[in-house]
């Protein structure tokens, strides 16, 4: 019998959906690896905070083993992509309700022992906002 598909992305999707039902910003907290995409001047000790709501993304993809978009990061346009594996959290922007996660344990690109800084690709991206007041988001439970 083969084991069954993470929750995870699945739990993605279901928690972007509220957010953008009730008038939401969705936001991911990424954990970023060698696997991740995402523009390496936005990214702050090793995670990086993406807005993925439907004005600030274009051809969103949630799927179970990646999210994949395009966004512009100080005007410029580029494409992210974000292993599943390496979302620490998604949340509401306006009042930090969302769910956070454990990180699969991945190369990371922000090691010592890792691939240099320049070997994340420069092509993805999305516009950084920082977190609700300042440092992590603050998560509750959704009910």
């Amino acid at each position: 019998m083969t084991e069954p598909v993470s929750t995870k992305p699945y739990l993605l999707r279901a928690l972007y959906e509220w957010c953008v039902d009730n008038g939401y910003t969705p936001y991911l907290s990424v954990v970023v690896d060698a696997a991740t995409r995402v523009p390496a001047e936005y990214v702050r000790n090793g995670e990086i905070v993406l807005n993925i709501g439907p004005l600030a993304t274009n051809r969103l993809k949630m799927g179970n083993e990646f999210i994949e978009f395009a966004a512009r990061f100080g005007g410029v346009a580029r494409d992210i992509v974000v292993p599943v594996g390496a979302v620490a959290a998604i949340y509401a922007r306006e009042n930090g309700h969302g769910m956070s996660f454990e990180v699969e344990k991945g190369e990371s690109a922000w090691d010592a022992s890792a691939a240099p800084l320049a070997a994340v690709p420069a092509e993805a991206s999305a516009e950084r906002e920082p977190p609700p007041r300042g440092g992590k988001p603050t998560l509750r439970r959704v009910k």
